[in-house]
């Protein structure tokens, strides 16, 4: 063995605390690190070639690679929808990789780590209140999971003229309809083959709403005389968390064939409180479901998992099947995740959602999902009582999308949240809405309270005044 190696691994449990303790450092005084920084570092550094071992490695760390590093697990982090890792989850996620398991079949001499990840699919399906027609698996994020479930959508069409696109190729124009997706079913659609601009756009519900407008949408059906589609919708919009309808979505499943897919990356979550889960009524009468782990379950990145009904696993085994590698099985007889998803190389990501279930439950799960909504409602509040600015839709979940108060001001906005970001005390994202520049805050972080919005209402007031 290398003798940097035989070291490090003689000085293990020496190495292993002092990275816990800096990790607990970071996790301890989140408040105070920047939510953003300007930080860089010169990139070109060479390699040396006996190498350093793990702790003058982590003292570089330190010195060169931390100051990049900003507060994006903490309360005032809005951006992207991001939610911070829970104590249990980060158990699970250490453990994830000390084990070091590739999650592939249920059965089998290399190991039986799937049974973990079928539990949680399991305990998922309970704490969302899905029927166990589902059959899923954990991906990196919802452009995975979005891949994952539209990858099976194009097989199922070209099932309906009997070709088999998996093997042979897309032979027939595809019909997708949609009202908002997010950019990463677009982005899925690209790499599939389909084109990231063949889609119908089905007009919204009129008013402040991003909603698919279910008439409109049941013309563009009839337009299609007949011929099979997919349709994407959405549980909670990027911009302002608005719910495609799916009572009415599946009356017209009785009626359309077509495949119905649900981006429900964070929306999803509103089926864990009594308050919110009206706004996903129905939609257990979806073929898929993207949902993420990393956001409103707090887990670390990359946590996703996709959800398909398991009437169509023999198709999801067409798409995705190993069907070079004989050593696997019949893919229908020995299940193996290898043969369901697009990664043949699996980390055992189910184990922090795992973890995190068992620790908090339902209870714990609707808890910062409500506490969430609270503070959502409570920064929109304090943006209209302040007077210098607007909300741009109303607040149906926890999202709020806003601007600068009044047209005059429209040219400011870029600059307004530029400058609040390098503040570093909150981190928000610029959006457009109805043709209006604004900001969105995005509210799924566990730790967040009402002192971290008065602390940003602060702060936009200060900048308001420079601008």
């Amino acid at each position: 063995m290398n003798s940097v190696l035989q070291h490090d691994l003689n000085d293990l449990e020496n190495i292993l605390e002092k990275a816990k303790q800096q990790g607990i450092d970071f996790l301890n005084d989140l408040e105070n690190i920047p939510t953003s920084n300007k930080n860089s570092i010169d990139y070109t550094r060479e390699l040396n070639e006996l190498g350093l071992g793990s702790l003058s490695a982590l003292k570089e760390f330190n010195e060169r690679l931390a100051p990049l590093m900003v507060a994006s697990p903490g309360p005032r982090y809005w951006g992207f929808v991001t939610g911070g890792s829970t104590p249990a989850s980060i158990v699970g996620d250490w453990l994830a990789t000390v084990y070091d398991q590739n999650t592939q079949a249920i059965k089998a001499q290399g190991g039986s780590s799937a049974l973990i990840e079928f539990e949680t699919i399991n305990l998922l399906l309970q704490l969302f209140e899905l029927p166990d027609s589902f059959l899923g698996g954990f991906v990196t994020g919802a452009t995975m999971s979005n891949f994952t479930s539209l990858g099976v959508a194009r097989q199922w069409f070209g099932k309906q003229f009997g070709k088999d696109f998996a093997k042979n190729g897309i032979s027939e124009p595809i019909n997708i309809l949609t009202a908002t997706p997010h950019s990463s079913s677009i982005k899925s659609l690209a790499m599939l083959g389909i084109g990231s601009n063949n889609y119908t756009t089905i007009k919204t519900i009129e008013g402040n709403r991003e909603a698919i407008d279910i008439s409109d949408l049941e013309k563009n059906i009839e337009s299609l005389n007949g011929r099979p589609f997919i349709l994407i919708s959405s549980a909670g919009t990027v911009n302002t968390a608005d719910f495609d309808d799916f009572l009415a979505i599946s009356k017209l499943k009785e009626k359309y064939n077509f495949w119905w897919h649900i981006d429900a990356a964070f929306g999803g979550f509103a089926a864990v409180s009594d308050k919110f889960k009206h706004l996903v009524e129905g939609w257990e009468g979806a073929d898929s479901i993207t949902i993420d782990c990393h956001k409103w379950l707090n887990v670390p990145y990359e946590s996703a998992f996709y959800l398909v009904k398991k009437e169509h696993t023999s198709l999801q085994i067409e798409t995705f099947q190993n069907s070079n590698a004989p050593y696997l099985g019949n893919p229908l007889e020995n299940f193996n995740y290898l043969n369901v998803l697009p990664e043949n190389s699996r980390r055992l990501r189910a184990l922090p959602v795992w973890f995190s279930l068992l620790a908090y439950g339902k209870e714990g799960f609707c808890d910062i999902v409500e506490n969430s909504t609270s503070m959502a409602l409570h920064f929109g509040n304090q943006l209209i009582e302040d007077g210098n600015f607007e909300l741009l839709a109303p607040i149906r979940l926890n999202n709020v999308c806003f601007t600068l108060k009044g047209d005059h001001n429209q040219e400011k906005v870029s600059q307004f949240l530029t400058e609040l970001n390098d503040r570093g005390k909150v981190f928000m994202t610029p959006t457009v809405y109805r043709n209006r520049k604004g900001i969105r805050a995005s509210f799924v972080n566990w730790r967040t309270t009402e002192n971290d919005i008065q602390t940003v209402i602060e702060e936009m007031k200060a900048v308001f005044l420079e601008i």
